[in-house]
This record gives C-alpha cells, structure tokens and sequence, in this order.
C-alpha cells in the first residue's frame, strides 16, 4: 500500500491524542447490547464488527444507535481498561460523547472523540494504523498524497459561556446550591456547547435510565452523586434496574451483580426520584402531556414520549439525564426545537393484508434500519389504526435500529394528522418503500434460533401494559405451558397491580407465568433463562435484536398467540407468518 499518509480535519468533541488500528463499520452500534462493558468485545451479533474486540484501537462509526445506556457502558470500558483508544464518528453523538465526560468527571480518565462528517468518513474505510490529535487524524499507508481532507461539519462553539444564563444557574454553576448540583450544571454546560446551544430551558420532569447497572463504575457515579448532597429539582421517575428489587434473591440471582444492581436502585431514590421502576414511564399517571418539555432517557421511552404523546424531549444519555434532574435545566436543541421536529425522509409502507401482532415490531425494526438519525415520516398506515400496544411495540424496535428520536405516522400520530405539518414547505426529501420482501429479509435477521425448539419464552420488553396483560389472559385461558419452558413476562410494579386487580393474572398465573417487576429482559439472565436453555422466543422486535448478544441464545420472534402456543408445545414451526409469506397481496404504497 502507499505510505504516505492521509490527513483528515474535524471537530474535536472531546480533546485528547491517541493512536491505534483503526476498526472501521459503517453501520452504528449501540453500546449497550453491543458491547461487553467488562471486556470490550462486540456483542450485537446482527453488526458487523461482532466478535471484535475495541480496547486499544480507534473505532470509526458513523454515530451510535440504539440504547442510552450506551454512555455508561463506554464509562465503564473507560474505567476498566477495555475502551477503544479514540472515537472517529461521522456525526456528532451526544450518548458516547456524555459517557467520555463522565469518566473525565469520575475517573480522571478520558479519551478523545472526533467527529468527521460522512464524505470524510466514507474515506476511512479499511485497516490502517490511525494517530488522531486535536482535530486532526492521520491514516497511515492510504494515499499516496498528503492532503487534508475538509470535513463536512460545523463549526465547534468556542466556549461554553456562549450559553446565556440566568441567575440560578450562575448559583448552580458557582457551587451555591452544592456540589453535585454544581458538576451536574458543568456536565450539561459541556454537553450543551457540543450541541451548539445556547439557551438552556427548563423541564418539567425526568426519566432516569443511569440507574441500570453496567459495572461498578455505574455504581460509583451515582453514590458520588449522593455524598455530594444530590436532590433531583423535577420530579423524577426511574427505569428498569437490572434486578427485581424485591425477589432477587429468590429468583436465584447471584449476590455479586443483585447487590450492586439493587444498591446503584437505592442511590437513585436516595436523590428524590420515585420508585417506579419501569422501562414504560408512559404508562404512568405522570406520563406527560403533548408540547410539554420533558428529560427522558430510555430509547423506547424518549421515542414513544415524542411520537406518540408529543412530548419533547432528546434521546438524553445516562448520565446526562440525572444531571439535568438536579439542576432542572437542559440545552433548548434537537427535539425540544419545532424545526428538529419536521420529518427528513418519506417512507412508503405497503401493509400486507390480514397482519398479526408482530406486524407493527417488525416493522419498527425494518424502518429504524433505513432512517439513521433521520426523522421519518411513515405513509401507508392511515387507515390501518394501531393501538397504543402496536405503537409501544413499534417505536421500541425502531429505536433499536434507529438513532432518531421520533417518529411520525401519517394521519396517527399527534403531530402527523395533517402529514403537511411536519413537512418543510417546498423541501423535496428521500423516499423509501417498505414491501413484503424488505420485512421478509428483517424477520430473518430477527429469528437466529437454528432449530425449532422453545426453552423460554420471553413477554415484557418494553414492559408489559395492563391492555397487553388483558389481551395475554383469554390466551391463557385452560390452559398450561409445557413443563420444561420457562414463560416470564416483566413489567413495572404499578401495572402488575392493576392487572391482578382486573383479574387478569388467575389465568395467566394457573398457566405457569413467573411474573418479574424491576427489571426487564435486557438485564435478565440466569437462572430465569435456565443454563440449559438454547431458545428463547419473543413478541419484541427489540429483544429479538439484543438476546443473541446478551444471553447467547438463538431467538424466534412471533405473535403474541404463537408465543403462548410455542409456551405449550415446546416447539414452534419457525416459518414466517402467514401474511409475509410471498403470495400474501400488499397494498397499495402511500403517497404523503
């Protein structure tokens, strides 16, 4: 190969030097799912860097997707030695960003973050040994020319005093109202300078996803956070933990990951936030209202929050989200903003007839996978009347695949009645089309099971609704699972009460269900998936995604109905669903 180096300017989110080999995907990754926080390695069977392992080399990636969790998981390779050197992205992103400034915070240790833009980017394709300094990078041995490549990005703000502030946050910022309070208002200050905001806006309440427990690192933040006085300024819900607080024990969870996972839950309500525990904050009597600002965490949480209730809010990184909990304030940017807002891309669906359940995850899961960050605006769907389930189903497996915060439905969604209102007058933007044959391909990349056996089937992710317990019960009904399969369902302590309240657990109860509150299947393991265990199946497109990686297990993803047969049958026939088979009849595409 040519020697002679090839240079390449950008934006230095983070500063710092670094040097190492480059790995390079042009497909995002979600750090959490993704990546192993105790050893680096690339978990997400589906990506292509699956197997590698980052410490010690520059990962280039176009942004990351997926979770926001995915902060405190680079926090945590940080913290333990397994980081990549540096960061090379083709868009800025504020998730891994936040989990480098955290560990700078915490740990005194950092790593730099450069932000390329994608014609610059695309260029890095390839093995090659990588110096990055400052805001620049250097490959070596990849032209035989020694320019420097213009990278397609804005300007970075110079400081962090562009923001405009008022006289609170002055107090907050000189340490008058404590000293978490005062880091908290640093850390959003950082963030908001690498957003390029300048305002800050007030929130009306929080959703914490910090509270999973990644390592000890995680652990670590939080009880920081407490010593230094932390008392959260909003109220404040929390997600999932990685236990069930209550029944760990008895569930047969291992003392080393329940006592911390359980500890990381107490340090949270120790700042004020309520005991929700839940991946579903929408389904409380808190969720918000439409145009209210709000500060959630929890990627399935912040899409349905902006797409389906018309809230505000950014796909907030752990981390970031406590920090904006104490001090009530966060960067006016992105989704809080109406023009953040307007949709970037058209999506015809061609609905086949006569579709079951697992239609509106799958199809998540399939358009997430075309948009990037990208808003879409989805056509097609209009007279097809989800439910609020097959939204909640829809939007979590989009934002499995998606790094967008939102979504609209034409003539569904709230901001999306008149298609026309989340169009820019006169822009003319990209089109896709999503057919059978699309779907087809994204059911197989969700079902990795190599034979048809069920071990385990798994209910609850995002956690179940009290409509999905309603809808789950006559299923039930008369019956009972095969002895050898495991069927459990989580969900938030709240809903389980009103479903036994209903009368919605006899039957499922009579059926052999365990019921897991807390925590959900993407902290679940064993002993709840018994060791012997080689198949889970699933309704979530979300966990169909994230299992294989998680749990080493091969997943079917199907219909509710068909998961409760599969729960009796032990077995399932692991063809695609009627209406995707190739003679199914589409309909028409739309036009918006």
């Amino acid at each position: 190969m040519p020697s002679t180096p090839v240079r390449v300017k950008g934006r230095s989110l983070v500063e710092g030097a670094a040097q190492g080999a480059l790995l390079f995907a042009d497909v995002g990754l979600s750090f959490w799912g993704g990546v192993d926080p105790a050893s680096g390695e690339v978990i997400d069977r589906h990506h292509p860097l699956s197997g590698e392992r980052l410490a010690g080399r520059v990962l280039a990636i176009p942004s990351g997707r997926g979770s926001c969790t995915g902060s405190s998981v680079l926090m945590e390779l940080i913290s333990n030695g397994h980081a990549p050197a540096a960061l090379v992205l083709a868009e800025a992103d504020e998730i891994l960003t936040l989990g480098v400034l955290v560990a700078e915070v915490i740990f005194q240790r950092s790593l730099p973050v450069l932000c390329v833009g994608h014609e610059a980017f695309a260029g890095l394709r390839g093995q090659g040994f990588v110096r990055l300094e400052g805001d620049g990078l250097t490959l070596s041995g990849r032209r035989p020319n020694d320019q420097w490549i213009a990278a397609d990005v804005p300007a970075q703000p110079s400081m962090p005093s562009t923001v405009s502030l008022t006289e609170r946050d002055r107090a907050l910022l000189d340490g008058r109202h404590g000293k978490a309070a005062q880091v908290a208002m640093q850390i959003v200050l950082r963030m908001a300078d690498i957003q390029g905001a300048t305002q800050l806006l007030d929130v009306t309440q929080a959703h914490i996803d910090g509270c999973i427990y990644t390592g000890p690192a995680s652990l670590r933040f939080a009880e920081q956070l407490v010593q230094w006085g932390a008392k959260v300024h909003v109220p404040t819900t929390l997600n999932s933990i990685s236990v069930d607080q209550r029944r760990w024990r008895e569930l047969g969870v291992d003392p080393a990951l329940g006592e911390p996972a359980s500890a990381l839950g107490d340090a949270y309500m120790a700042m004020g936030a309520q005991l929700s525990y839940t991946c579903a904050p929408y389904l409380l009597d808190t969720a918000p209202k439409a145009g209210e600002q709000i500060v959630w965490a929890e990627s399935n949480a912040v899409v349905y929050a902006n797409s389906v209730l018309g809230a505000r809010t950014q796909k907030y990184p752990d981390f970031l989200d406590i920090c904006i909990a104490l001090c009530g304030r966060a960067p006016l940017t992105g989704c809080h903003l109406d023009d953040q807002r307007k949709a970037r891309l058209i999506i015809d669906v061609q609905q086949p007839d006569n579709v079951d359940d697992s239609f509106y995850p799958l199809l998540g899961y399939h358009i997430g996978s075309l948009t990037g960050r990208r808003v879409p605006l989805i056509g097609g769907l209009e007279q097809a009347n989800p439910t609020l389930d097959d939204l909640k189903a829809f939007g979590a497996a989009f934002a499995t695949t998606s790094a967008a915060p939102l979504f609209h439905i034409a003539g569904v969604t709230p901001e999306a009645l008149d298609p026309d209102h989340v169009v820019e007058s006169g822009i003319r933007l990209p089109k896709e089309t999503v057919d059978a044959a699309g779907l087809l391909a994204s059911w197989r990349e969700l079902n990795s099971a190599r034979d048809n056996h069920v071990d385990v089937v798994s209910l609850g992710n995002p956690h179940f609704s009290l409509s999905e317990f309603a809808t789950l019960a006559p299923l039930c009904a008369g019956r009972v699972k095969h002895p050898q399969v495991v069927l459990a369902i989580t969900c938030g302590r709240r809903v389980l009460e009103q479903a036994r309240q209903a009368g919605h657990l006899d039957a499922i109860e009579a059926f052999g269900a365990v019921l897991v509150t807390d925590t959900c299947w993407c902290m679940l393991g064993e002993p709840v998936i018994p060791p012997q265990a080689t198949t889970l199946m699933t309704n979530s497109g979300k966990y169909a995604h994230y299992a294989p990686g998680l749990v080493g297990r091969g997943v079917h993803f199907s219909s509710l109905a068909q998961c409760i047969d599969a729960a009796c049958a032990a077995t399932t026939h692991g063809q695609p669903p009627a209406w995707l088979q190739p003679t199914a009849r589409l309909g028409n595409p739309a036009h918006v």
